[in-house]
């Protein structure tokens, strides 16, 4: 019997056991089913995008090659839901986190992960909140509420002093509304009508009928595309001539999509640079473009989370959170959105907001405030 053929091969496979490269895996969780889905997507795309990349720089840690793996969860917009797929996430073990899109999910979601000790990078939740729980495992890389509702409280004074203000109870639409109200009041404004509904409804007769009686010059809404193009809608047909505003929740393209012509004049704020002036946009366009199809909100900042947490684990050496954490919090790189370094909170330092008007079916840039 001929032993040199089976021991060579045996060779040969300890040695690709050997060389073969330790797998680091990185969660990812948005809505990827139900009406917030297409902004789920495109936070799951960015992030892919950014980890195949990475995986193609055949990268090591520690003098070892490694190869990231992107484990993606869908948390379906909903608090309950997850903080499921949170711990689902942990029990894997992931060593990071993209996500989430809805701040009523990032909050409770984060206590999971920061009881594991894993850091959590959130390329869409603005609410303050998340961030101020004392929590050492909770990033950002978007401007946060305070920020933009600044900016669009601020801009809409500019149109007309009656402001009335709509939201959906939830954690992002509850708090963007709060500081909205402020920024009001502080720029000479008046607030005329507080209303709310829920991130679900789609019939909002009876709010606006009430708001329609205080002669609002403007109606700024807290909440997502799904329900701020149908609130639009019926405005007008109950005769309402307001401005409309929203935050970053409806600032996408899903929203002219579904408000048809009743979306144009329409102002959102988003935070962050326009895509078109983000130091890395062209070139992230043209890649995510050619791949996924258009870019909806989010994906340069899901691209950004997922590049920060890697170089976080490059600059330690090691994917283990207790030993890159403390680097997570030193980062300071340029991405694809611009500058990325953090405050003592895990806020992004410097965040700039941007408002836009819909003109001609697109959203338009109108103008930036705040950044560097």
């Amino acid at each position: 019997m001929n032993l040199a053929r089976p021991l060579g091969l045996v060779l040969a496979l300890v040695s690709a056991a050997a060389t073969a490269a330790d797998t680091v895996k990185i969660g990812c969780v948005a809505p990827l089913t139900g009406p917030q889905a297409h902004l789920g997507k495109d936070i799951e795309n960015g992030a892919r995008l950014a980890i195949d990349e990475i995986n193609a720089a055949r990268p090591t840690l520690a003098g070892k090659p490694v190869r990231f793996e992107l484990v993606v969860e869908d948390d379906q917009a909903d608090p309950r839901t997850a903080t499921i797929v949170g711990q689902k996430l942990v029990d894997a073990g992931v060593k990071g986190v993209v996500g989430h899109l809805n701040s009523g999910a990032s909050i409770p979601a984060s206590k999971i992960y920061s009881d594991a000790g894993v850091p959590q990078m959130s390329p869409a939740s603005t609410a303050i909140l998340y961030t101020r729980q004392g929590f050492k495992t909770t990033y950002r890389v978007m401007a946060n509420d305070a920020q933009q509702g600044k900016a669009l409280g601020g801009a809409a004074v500019k149109i007309g002093k009656r402001v009335a203000v709509v939201d959906d109870r939830t954690a992002y639409g509850q708090g963007l509304a709060d500081e909205v109200a402020k920024a009001v009041v502080a720029a000479g404004g008046e607030v005329v009508g507080r209303e709310f509904t829920t991130d679900k409804s789609t019939d909002f007769t009876a709010i606006l009928t009430s708001l329609k009686a205080k002669r609002p010059d403007v109606v700024v809404y807290g909440g997502m595309d799904p329900q701020a193009a149908p609130m639009v809608r019926q405005m007008r047909q109950l005769g309402i001539k307001a401005a409309f505003m929203g935050g970053d929740g409806m600032q996408s393209t899903e929203f002219i999509k579904l408000a048809g012509n009743v979306a144009e004049g329409v102002t959102g704020s988003s935070p962050g640079l326009p895509l078109e002036k983000m130091p890395g946009g062209g070139a992230f366009t043209q890649k995510f473009n050619a791949r996924f199809g258009k870019i909806q909100i989010y994906a340069p900042f899901a691209y950004d989370a997922a590049q920060v947490l890697v170089a976080a684990m490059r600059k330690a050496d090691s994917a283990e959170p207790a030993r890159y954490l403390p680097e997570l919090a030193k980062v300071s790189l340029d991405g694809v959105i611009g500058p990325i370094a953090f405050d003592a909170y895990g806020d992004l330092e410097d965040g700039p907001v941007t408002l836009y008007q819909v003109k001609g079916g697109q959203w338009v840039p109108v103008e930036t405030v705040g950044g560097k």
